[in-house]
């Protein structure tokens, strides 16, 4: 089986653990995804296949250069496509159904999505500056500061932090814990909080720390 699957956040929500703490669970629909294409290292360099997320009741129009690349596969067209890396022994050929029955419980993951948008924000609430002091009338309370010498380099340095545009920028959130696996209705129940809104599309990957804690048991 490949590492990871194509998903789509759909909320979050809690349940109460044995000993009555509460444990904050986010809802992913993962997959089914099916097997467009398939790369070799002989051919492509690497080891690896390219999986679509299949939505039911969602019809998609593809353009001819896609139309031709899922009938090269004998697929129907999908609008979502990632790429996931496969062991050089396994052999999962185009066509071939990815399902969440690949994760089980107790499992850790790593999550890739698109964070929220926030427009243009200043520099303490995008870089969490303190700003100045609000009394005496110092008229510097969430100014920047200096930016740079005047006489030399007499330029702002590039990496400088400043206001501008806040979010929607591509996030991981590593080794969160797979909580609840239903193969029914194609869900997953992460523990913790995963990038992006309601609605987006996520890629979930099997962590390295399953095969550590294995070592250590």
């Amino acid at each position: 089986m490949p590492n990871g699957i194509i998903g789509k956040k759909l909320g979050i929500t809690q349940r109460f653990g044995e000993d009555g703490s509460v444990i904050p669970l986010t809802v992913v629909r993962a997959g089914p995804c099916v097997v467009v294409q398939r790369k070799t290292k002989e051919r492509d360099g690497y080891d690896a296949i390219q999986v679509g997320l299949v939505e039911p009741g969602r019809k998609v129009r593809a353009n001819k250069p896609r139309q031709g690349h899922f009938q090269k596969a004998s697929v129907a067209p999908v609008r979502v496509l990632r790429e996931f890396r496969l062991e050089p022994d396994e052999d999962l050929k185009v066509g071939e159904s990815v399902k969440v029955s690949m994760f089980a419980p107790a499992e850790r993951v790593n999550v890739s999505g698109v964070s929220k948008g926030k427009g243009f924000a200043g520099v303490v609430k995008r870089h969490h500056f303190r700003g100045g002091r609000a009394t005496h009338g110092s008229m510097f309370h969430r100014a920047p500061g200096s930016i740079g010498a005047s006489s030399y380099p007499s330029r702002v340095l590039p990496g400088m932090r400043a206001a501008g545009h806040m979010g929607q920028e591509r996030i991981t959130v590593k080794n969160l814990q797979v909580v609840e696996v239903s193969e029914e209705e194609n869900l997953l129940l992460l523990r913790g909080a995963v990038p992006g809104a309601n609605g987006c599309y996520l890629e979930i990957v099997k962590s390295s720390h399953n095969s550590k804690d294995r070592n250590k048991s």
